[in-house]
């Protein structure tokens, strides 16, 4: 299985295993963030690039995952995403460069999907 088919189903299932739980506050907090992502001053696909680029720094693979696949989802170029890993890597240094690795393959199989189609 793919890495990034992986990612999807473990993510979509485990979001419905944690949502289900019905713990108000989770709940609440994952509407929270959701919502942070919607239009209002700033578009969506810009706010996904800012998430994109602070998962970099943060070092959090699922996050640079989602973000990634989001900002594909929302018609982002692949430049537009390279140069956001790049101010991800700036803010975040040397120690990015193995996320980097795994962003950028993630980035080929989403680009690799999108050719299947």
């Amino acid at each position: 299985m793919s890495r990034l088919k992986e990612f999807r189903e473990f993510r979509e299932k485990m979001n419905q295993r944690i949502l289900d739980a019905q713990n108000l506050n989770i709940n609440r907090f994952f509407t929270l963030d959701g919502k942070a992502y919607e239009d209002g001053a700033l578009p969506t696909l810009t706010k996904e690039f800012a998430g994109l680029s602070a998962s970099m720094v943060l070092r959090c693979d699922d996050c640079i995952a989602y973000h990634t696949i989001r900002c594909k989802e929302l018609g982002a170029t692949d430049q537009q995403i390279i140069e956001t890993f790049n101010v991800g890597l700036i803010v975040g240094g040397s120690i990015v460069i193995p996320h980097l690795r795994r962003a950028m393959a993630l980035l080929d199989e989403l680009i690799a999907e999108k050719n299947d189609q």
